[in-house]
């Protein structure tokens, strides 16, 4: 693997997912938005017999967050998995001061779940993190890296390689 291309988002409207993450968060375009794809052949190839869907490819650094939208079927669900759920997801976007940008995001009308969480012990140390939800409730973070402890981590990575069955 050389490195991760895309993350993909299942939405329920394209367009305010484009409002969202586009108007509200700030992420680029790195393609506009696709008409329908509905070609027979698209169902099996993604795993969703009858599949028909929207999407677009937003640029996040050198990576790509896509939305897509099915337009058919229906979702089976209404609403994204329970975080503890298996096959949830969460995107976290790495940001310079977390303080700052959760203030500018609700500012603009974005509820966080809590304030900004601080880990200065274990294996998150220097991590200042903190939950919000796009407008389908799509669990998102911002990600701060105060400070790193690669020494610690090596030597937990190594520990732990060595002493797995």
């Amino acid at each position: 693997m050389k490195a991760m291309h895309h993350v993909g988002i299942t939405v329920s409207d394209l367009e305010r997912g484009i409002d969202f993450y586009h108007g509200v968060l700030g992420l680029g375009f790195a393609a506009e938005p696709s008409p329908v794809f509905d070609d027979p052949a698209l169902g099996p190839a993604v795993g969703v017999p009858g599949a028909a869907l929207r999407q677009v490819s937003l640029a996040l650094a050198d990576g790509i967050l896509e939305l897509l939208e099915y337009t058919r079927p229906a979702s089976p669900i209404d609403a994204p998995l329970a975080q503890n759920a298996l096959g949830a997801q969460h995107v976290a976007f790495l940001v310079d001061d977390i303080g700052a940008v959760k203030t500018e995001l609700e500012a603009k009308g974005v509820r966080f779940y809590s304030d900004v969480n601080a880990v200065d012990e274990g294996v998150l140390a220097g991590w200042r993190w903190v939950y919000f939800s796009d407008p389908d409730g799509n669990a998102l973070e911002l990600v701060e890296i105060a400070y790193t402890r690669p020494e610690e981590r090596a030597v937990g990575i190594r520990t732990y390689l060595e002493t797995r069955a």
